[in-house]
């Protein structure tokens, strides 16, 4: 690092989401469940003992771990350059690749169709 830039903060730790394996809800801190008395921000640790699925009423020994939102992957300090792919999530950038693979044969595809 030159004497000249800024340090990069580091990325805040994210909550991660859980899963009900009975019916596939989906619990995600950041959203919460304000309708049921869950502030946004709560983590799933932090739950109320009695807490059930909104879904199923399933406790909570049935949910798992299915980790935090996808983010852009790579060194957040890199993400600012390239031409703007180097901020995308791993699921956008393979739409982008495979898009891409598919238009090309469409185009070579459309070759046939000249007289």
């Amino acid at each position: 690092m030159d004497a000249n830039e800024t340090p990069v903060p580091a990325r805040p730790a994210e909550l991660s989401r859980h899963e009900c394996r009975v019916c596939g809800y989906i619990y995600e801190p950041r959203k919460g469940i304000p309708d049921k008395g869950v502030p946004a921000g709560t983590a799933f640790e932090n739950l109320p003992q009695d807490w059930r699925c909104p879904v199923c009423g399933a406790r909570t020994p049935a949910f798992t771990d299915i980790g935090p939102l996808p983010q852009a992957s790579g060194f957040p300090e890199n993400q600012k350059y390239g031409l703007g792919v180097n901020s995308l999530t791993p699921g956008a950038k393979s739409l982008l690749i495979y898009g891409g693979l598919i238009l090309g044969f469409l185009f070579l595809l459309s070759f046939y169709g000249l007289k």
